[in-house]
C-alpha cells in the first residue's frame, strides 16, 4: 500500500490585532495508528511533496495572508519542489507562500552559498524566505547571518527546549531573536505558546506573532477528492 500524506494546518496569530495571519502546513502520514509525523521527510518522494503542496496551496488560495511549507536544503535543491513552489504562490497571490527553511538532514549537504541564488530567485518571485527553530542546532546567529538580507521571517520554538519559557535563559534568547527581527525588520514568529501564561509572558516580552496550541492543533486539511473517502 502506497503511504497517505495529507497536510495539517495551523495557524499563526497576530495578538495585537487577535486575527489569523497565515497557516502553517505540517504534512503527516496516515498509519494504522492515527495520523503521524512521517518518520524520514528526505525518504519522501519529491514528486509527492510536489503535487500535494500544488493541491493543498490550491484549496487555500484567498483564504490566508500566508501560508507556510517547511522544506529542508535537500528538498530546496531538488527540481519538482521547487516548481511547486513557485506554482503554488502563483496559486496564492495575492496570499504570500512562505519558505520555512528547516535543519531536517538528508543524505546530501548543501552549504548556505550554493543555497543563496536559488533563495534569491524565489524572492524575485514573490515567495518570503523563514529561518525556523533559530537559536538551536545549526540555526545561531553566526550561522544564518548570510542569509538574514534575503529572509522576511524568524521563527523561534519554545518546544526545543528543555527549559520553561518562565526561565531567564530561554527569555534571555527570546528577546535576542526579537532584537534581531528588529533590527532586520523581519517577523519574529514564537512557536509553541501552549498556555495562557506563555501566551501573557510573550506579550510582556513583545512578541505578536505566534503560533501554538494555546490558540489551536494542527487541524487536518481535506483535498477535495478526500470528502467522499475520508
Amino acid at each position: 500500500m502506497e503511504p497517505f500524506y495529507r497536510y495539517f494546518v495551523q495557524p499563526q496569530i497576530n495578538t495585537k490585532t487577535k486575527t489569523i495571519t497565515g497557516y502553517e502546513l505540517l504534512m503527516k502520514q496516515l498509519t494504522p495508528e492515527g495520523w503521524r509525523p512521517p518518520v524520514n521527510f528526505a525518504a519522501i518522494d519529491a514528486q509527492t511533496i510536489a503535487e500535494l503542496l500544488i493541491a493543498t496551496t490550491r484549496v487555500l488560495a484567498l483564504k490566508v495572508n500566508y501560508c507556510s511549507v517547511n522544506i529542508n536544503r535537500e528538498q530546496l535543491m531538488t527540481t519538482p519542489i521547487v516548481d511547486a513552489i513557485i506554482k503554488s504562490q502563483q496559486q496564492l497571490y495575492p496570499a504570500r507562500l512562505v519558505v520555512e527553511l528547516t535543519e531536517d538532514d538528508g543524505p546530501e549537504q548543501y552549504p548556505v552559498a550554493e543555497m543563496l541564488p536559488l533563495l534569491q530567485s524565489l524572492v524575485d518571485q514573490g515567495i518570503q524566505i523563514s529561518l525556523d527553530d533559530v537559536g538551536t542546532g545549526d540555526n545561531y546567529f553566526d550561522d544564518v547571518q548570510t542569509l538574514l538580507p534575503l529572509v522576511s521571517e524568524l521563527k523561534f520554538a519554545l518546544q526545543n527546549f528543555k527549559l520553561a519559557f518562565n526561565d531567564p535563559k530561554i527569555q534571555q534568547k527570546v528577546r535576542f531573536w526579537r532584537a534581531m527581527s528588529t533590527e532586520y525588520g523581519l517577523r519574529l514568529v514564537l512557536e509553541g505558546v501552549e498556555n495562557a501564561a506563555d501566551n501573557v509572558l510573550s506579550q510582556k516580552l513583545g512578541i505578536k506573532y505566534k503560533q501554538g496550541y494555546y490558540f489551536s492543533k494542527p487541524q487536518l486539511l481535506k483535498l477535495p477528492q478526500d470528502q467522499a473517502a475520508m
